[in-house]
């Protein structure tokens, strides 16, 4: 049994079920793992497996709650949940011999079932590919039948060393969940029994940069000094196959190779620290299937320990721990030592999932072996307990806007197999047409993305830099770019919650209303953590309006845009009209944004300024997570989480800020907090507290919010903060009217006609079914409007009317 190192070993005990919750007889052995769980196993020659497989870690539960009918013939079983019928010894392949009942409905589970109502998950993304197609989509935990399964008879077995091997004994494995109409009891059964997501690092959380292209260390430099200059942050630079030696007698296009490129990069260990120093990570792209070429430098100490094959090259085989184990100190270490953060593992053979899936395990437990720096690879889905090893790369994708429209509802699928950190190539990878409002809501989308990684194919018009674009193109991408590093609070509170408690990042609106998966209109749509709901705009704007005419779904409750401020009752559709610069991104009513302000716009660390967004209508509490996002320390209880408490009253609210869980000495001492109260009117009545001592405040106003600024406050310390007012809060309809005048204003209209129609529509003593007569009469007469604009009156109409 070789010893690839501490990081890699495994507790077999942790995979052996507890005895008490197994039913057993000479060729059938039944697992109660959870009341919605249970595993199914069967063999001829009665021997089964208790190692931990590739997918499957952990078995050793409390017993549940269950009953046993064990007659001579059949056996019974029900939980709480299901009702588990089987004829004893018989084999699982009939469905008369077993049979699973999810109890309060007529659904039943058998073995070898369609289950044709399972939702599925993406595996890659393609564009026109159905969701059945296996090559791009597997099956999922979601179906609207409340159950599921996951088959583990052929996954390979993993060792107390953590060596991966082969099953010698052929036998049925499979794992059934029961969950009903609750999914994420299926999420907590599967991330029981597989592991609990990884927390990322927080830098991951940032902008990316990757381009397939030959960088050196005069052009990083002038991409890093042109994304400065540009006021744009960035955290991850990920370099393509270039920056490796790739030429080998007459191939120059290896994939693999583990040598820096003396012509392209003189330090390379001074080339990270210098990155490092603005705060910003690097990932390199690596590919080890090729084998190892003479072309690297620690090619003859791994030929001491390996045999050379066919033209001098040294064959990888991933199943093979010495060759794991040489690969891992001769190849990657070494490149450990420059700094380089994460590695890009460009590969993907579907013949050779478990490969990949292993791969990707042994490079990520190998980070293990150093707690200062937190393990994260990034690589395609290897369809095994895929959320354990993030990031997942979707694959290379068109420049398109039906490759635009596919990443929505591609990363809510994902969230099926309870994975949340997705990567897609903002702006689309390769051929097409660049287009700026493509760019713009790729930019967009990415802001309320699980990742935001700019990234396109060699080529010169491949426009990725928002500086390339027209000055309008470039503030938009500007604004939005800088807008997701702000978010870093809130998105790696968000990862934290994910991480520890199972809640995906990203939860499509058919987990909450199963109605709207069939409307390809509203389907797209997706909550983004607790407090952000978004419905991507995915199509072209109207040329007559010059705004994007857009239809979304609202869930039930008081809504707010997170840029403008404007106000929907939820529980119903809406339509609205969105500029270039507007995104269809709602809060909650009390929603409460924790943003970073840092003096280096690349620093992705806990800041110490903090602003926080607060919106009113409902009194609500946030947990602000906290550690120092880039090592393992924070396994050993070095973080801290502050609760944020809101009280809203219409004329008085109080907020409460408190440390409540964790160490001091994670974050900044003290810290600088602005308040910012949307939709409100200023208060004059405004006073602060640390513990029971006032301190001073600052106020002051930016259009529709009223922002309160208190200074040098320590984190270890209460903060409370209070402010009345009589009609504080501002009425939305007002914000509305004002978006309905620029829209008029913007047409191509003659001035006073266009006055006219704003008189009729903003009539306070108009019913509306009377203007929409009034709007139908301007189709009539020498006067006469074309079609297209009454019916643009008329959306007008529908818009004032759903804001309320």
């Amino acid at each position: 049994m070789y010893d690839l190192g501490d990081q890699f070993k495994l507790d077999l005990n942790k995979a052996m079920a507890n005895p008490a919750s197994i039913i057993k007889g000479t060729k059938y052995r039944i697992t109660i793992l959870t009341e919605r769980l249970v595993r199914l196993e069967y063999s001829e020659n009665g021997v089964f497996e208790d190692s931990p497989t590739e997918l499957v870690w952990f078995r050793n539960f409390a017993k549940p709650e269950f009953n046993v009918i064990n007659k001579q013939r059949d056996l019974i079983i029900e939980t709480q949940y299901f009702s588990l019928s089987y004829v004893k010894e018989a084999p699982f392949n009939k469905s008369n011999n077993l049979r699973i009942d999810l109890k309060g409905s007529e659904n039943g589970w058998y073995y070898n079932h369609p289950e044709a109502k399972n939702y599925g998950a993406p595996v890659l993304q393609k564009n026109g590919v159905s969701d059945d197609d296996p090559e791009y989509n597997m099956r999922s935990l979601y179906s609207v039948d409340g159950y599921a399964s996951i088959d583990d008879s052929t996954t390979p077995l993993l060792n107390a060393r953590g060596n991966c091997v082969a099953r010698s004994n052929k036998e049925i494995d499979v794992y059934v969940f029961m969950y009903g109409n609750d999914f994420t009891l299926a999420l907590k059964d599967y991330y029981s029994i597989t592991g609990y997501p990884a927390l990322l690092p927080r830098y991951a959380l940032g902008n990316w940069w990757s381009r397939n292209d030959t960088y050196d260390d005069e052009r990083i430099e002038d991409l890093i000094e042109n994304f400065d200059n540009h006021h744009i942050p960035i955290s991850v630079l990920m370099l393509d196959k270039d920056w490796h030696i790739r030429a080998y007698k007459d191939d120059n296009h290896l994939k693999t190779g583990f040598t820096f490129n003396g012509n392209l990069f003189k330090n390379p260990a001074k080339l990270v620290e210098e990155l490092h120093k603005k705060q910003i990570r690097l990932g390199v792209n690596v590919c080890p299937v090729e084998g190892f070429y003479p072309i690297d430098a620690f090619y003859e100490t791994a030929a001491k320990y390996l045999p050379r094959g066919e033209g001098n090259v040294i064959p990888f085989n991933v199943f093979d721990a010495q060759t794991i184990d040489v690969y891992l100190k001769v190849f990657i270490h070494p490149l450990d030592n420059y700094g380089i953060d994460f590695f890009w593992l460009d590969w993907y053979d579907s013949k050779r999932l478990n490969e990949l899936a292993l791969l990707k395990h042994y490079h990520f437990y190998d980070m293990k072996r150093n707690y200062k720096r937190r393990p994260m690879v990034y690589g395609y889905n290897a369809r095994v307990a895929a959320h354990r090893y993030p990031v997942l790369y979707a694959g290379k994708s068109i420049v398109s806007w039906d490759t635009l429209a596919s990443i929505p509802y591609y990363n809510g699928r994902a969230s099926n197999i309870g994975v949340t950190w997705w990567s897609h190539d903002i702006g689309g990878y390769f051929n097409g047409t660049e287009d700026n409002e493509l760019y713009e809501r790729y930019i967009q989308l990415g802001t309320y993305s699980p990742i935001l990684k700019l990234s396109a194919d060699a080529g010169r018009f491949y426009k990725r830099e928002p500086w390339r674009w027209g000055i309008r193109t470039y503030a938009i991408a500007t604004e939005y770019l800088n807008l997701r590093h702000r978010l870093i609070p809130y998105l790696y509170s968000e990862a934290y919650r994910y991480h520890k408690f199972g809640l995906p990042v990203i939860q499509p609106v058919y987990y909450q209303y199963p109605e709207l998966y069939d409307d390809a209109v509203y389907r797209n749509e997706y909550y983004f953590g607790s407090e952000f709901f978004i419905s991507p705009i995915i199509t072209k704007k109207d040329p007559l309006m010059d705004r994007a005419i857009h239809k979304f779904f609202l869930p039930k409750g008081t809504w707010f845009n997170f840029r403008t401020g404007k106000k929907y009752l939820g529980g119903r559709k809406h339509i609205s009209f969105f500029r270039d610069e507007e995104y269809p991104a709602y809060v909650k009513a009390g929603a409460i944004i924790p943003m970073a302000t840092h003096s280096n716009i690349n620093d992705t660390r806990p800041p110490v300024t903090m602003e926080i967004q607060i919106f009113p209508g409902e009194s609500n509490s946030y947990r602000l997570y906290e550690d120092d996002g880039f090592s393992d320390l924070y396994l050993q209880g070095y973080s801290i989480t502050t609760l944020i408490d809101y009280n809203y009253l219409p004329n008085n609210y109080t907020v409460i800020i408190r440390p409540v869980e964790g160490k001091s000495g994670i974050i900044p001492d003290k810290r600088n907090y602005i308040f910012r109260f949307r939709n409100t009117r200023k208060s004059d009545d405004v006073q602060a507290y640390i513990k029971s001592e006032p301190t001073e405040c600052k106020l002051s106003v930016d259009g529709t919010d009223f922002i309160v600024e208190v200074r040098d406050i320590p984190t270890t310390e209460q903060l409370t903060l209070n402010c009345k007012g009589k009609d504080i809060e501002i009425d939305a309809i007002r914000i509305v009217i004002e978006d309905v005048e620029e829209i008029i204003s913007d047409l191509p209209l003659p001035t006073a006609q266009k006055d006219n129609i704003y008189n009729l529509l903003v009539d306070k003593n108009l019913e509306k079914d009377k203007k929409r007569i009034e709007l139908h009469k301007l189709a009539k007469g020498k006067e006469a409007l074309d079609k297209k604009y009454i019916q643009l009156f008329l959306q007008l109409l529908e818009y004032m009317d759903q804001v309320k």
